[in-house]
């Protein structure tokens, strides 16, 4: 018995040294110090968050462009031949209309309400008309129209322009004149490469640059102030949109080019 206690003790004793001398050989291990950050480095790092923040803003200011030129359209826009839309009444899908299209005459056919008129009118009146309408037959009704597909010809202008939006091509139209239409060029913008973008229905997409400034100062080379086609759309660069490639990747940009293109060549 003595003999198994002596060892049990120094065993102990053993793995008490041990813990000790690991304690002070970590309390004498020089702590690591935070590497300096020259002035340099740290400017380079204040520069590329400041790019990340500008970058962030000219996304939301592009994408916030891009919405309030759709709703201005769809708020505005008076429906015509071939444009599609939809009817829906709340909790009455039998006289819903998931898709319709307005005739050459201008009219859709309702079940219930028989042909009904709708050009020339925005999609707000014929809510409001439709819901009268309905009324007669539904008690207090909620009646939902939405324009699916705009299919008059039309042209888009965005970027640095006080009046950004979609505008019906009803005439013969060219770069300088839809600029002008659109308010002209801000003090950001950049007159001299104003880029056109031509979406042909069975090719590629083309991109022409337009120097707005020299058509300004009757300097432009001949037919460099190009006639607009349906579909097309200017882009005026500047503090809000760069380049093409940032303009690209903003959320929503090709759904608007697609919405401009709709019908075009017709």
């Amino acid at each position: 018995m003595s003999i198994i206690k002596k060892s049990c003790s120094f065993a102990a004793l053993i793995a008490l040294a041990g813990f000790i001398f690991a304690t002070e050989a970590a309390a004498q291990k020089p702590v690591a110090k935070p590497s300096k950050i020259s002035p340099s480095q740290q400017q380079t790092k204040s520069a590329t968050a400041a790019d990340a923040g500008d970058a962030a803003s000219s996304d939301a200011e592009g994408v916030g462009m891009i919405r309030d030129i759709m709703r201005n359209f769809r708020e505005n826009y008076r429906l015509g031949a071939d444009d599609e839309i939809s009817i829906k009444v709340l909790k009455q899908p039998d006289y819903s209309l998931e898709k319709v299209k307005v005739s050459p005459g201008g009219t859709i056919f309702h079940m219930l309400l028989g042909e009904i008129e709708v050009s020339g009118k925005t999609v707000d009146q014929l809510k409001k008309e439709l819901t009268r309408d309905f009324s007669e037959y539904v008690i207090d009704p909620t009646v939902y129209v939405e324009l699916l597909e705009a299919h008059s010809a039309k042209y888009g202008v965005i970027g640095e322009v006080p009046r950004p939006g979609i505008f019906l091509l009803t005439r013969p139209t060219t770069v300088f004149q839809a600029i002008t239409e659109a308010g002209g060029v801000t003090d950001f913008g950049n007159k001299s490469a104003v880029t056109l973008l031509r979406q042909p229905i069975d090719g590629p997409r083309q991109v022409f640059e337009v120097n707005v400034k020299s058509i300004m100062k009757g300097k432009a080379k001949p037919g460099e102030d190009y006639q607009l086609q349906a579909g097309d759309t200017l882009i005026v660069r500047g503090n809000t949109m760069k380049t093409l490639t940032k303009i690209s990747a903003v959320t929503g940009f090709a759904s608007l080019l697609s919405f401009i293109a709709i019908g075009g060549g017709k």
